[in-house]
């Protein structure tokens, strides 16, 4: 699957052909907010390698899948669920055969507080705080995530009056942040950036929630482009592969 994948990027723009010379481009890219960080390094990487330049948004998957629909000019997609990008070639908004798994995500309970909970099961469940951020779980898949591990638990009614929902995960880890929230559902990979100490912690097991997928998509605006082609190659390539682990996701 992923060499097909590759020889359908490389047909579109004749990357097989030798001696095929590729003039700087500009690529524009909608990305997932939790890939923020992650996505800014990769971004300087590809830039640095091939003289492409980058122009980039982030947002709620949800969010920016809406602004793709509604023609926004972005030629590639990096949604933070797998559902998305299906929607986006369904539609005809995306080249079929493109998508392809470009991080996994994880979820984790966090607080700005040391030592707040040695018992994350029993902490949810006796509900001794005021508020619990997560992102909208209607248009941000890490929040429909952290929605099923409180169904799991038990614990969704009872939480419902006390959850405060940001537009995204870097919303809803905003609000944990700055103790505007006790706590949080987030992402692995924004404890891993930041730099204000280590809080409180919960790794939620992998079986508390359905898989996040996150996965890349060529948008049909961009598969002239070489400069598009080229950044879904990279994000393939092996040092990607080490940046993104690196951020705390996982790898197919």
């Amino acid at each position: 699957m992923k060499t097909a994948i590759r020889i359908i990027l490389a047909a579109i723009i004749g990357l097989s052909v030798p001696g095929t010379r590729v003039e700087a481009e500009e690529v524009k890219i909608a990305v997932a907010s939790n890939f923020i960080n992650a996505n800014r390094e990769l971004a300087r990487l590809f830039e640095k390698a091939t003289g492409h330049a980058t122009r980039i948004s982030y947002g709620s998957t949800g969010k920016l899948y809406s602004q793709i629909a509604h023609g926004a000019p972005f030629e590639i997609f990096l949604a933070a669920d797998s559902q998305r990008p299906v929607m986006a070639e369904e539609e005809g908004l995306a080249v079929p055969g493109s998508r392809f798994i470009y991080a996994k995500g994880k979820l984790v309970l966090w607080s700005l507080k040391p030592d707040l909970f040695t018992d994350a099961d029993r902490y949810l469940k006796h509900g001794s705080f005021d508020h619990l951020a997560l992102a909208n779980p209607k248009t941000a898949p890490y929040g429909l995530a952290a929605e099923q591990v409180m169904q799991r638990m038990g614990v969704l009614d009872s939480l419902t009056p006390k959850l405060v929902r940001g537009e995204s995960i870097a919303q809803a880890f905003q609000f944990a942040a700055t103790g505007s929230a006790e706590l949080g559902f987030v992402a692995s990979a924004q404890i891993k950036e930041w730099e204000g100490g280590a809080g409180t912690l919960w790794e939620i097991p992998p079986d508390y929630y359905a898989p996040i997928d996150q996965v890349a998509v060529l948008l049909k605006k961009g598969e002239a482009n070489p400069a598009a082609i080229a950044y879904l190659e990279f994000l393939r390539s092996d040092t990607a592969r080490k940046v993104i682990e690196r951020y705390g996701y996982g790898v197919e």
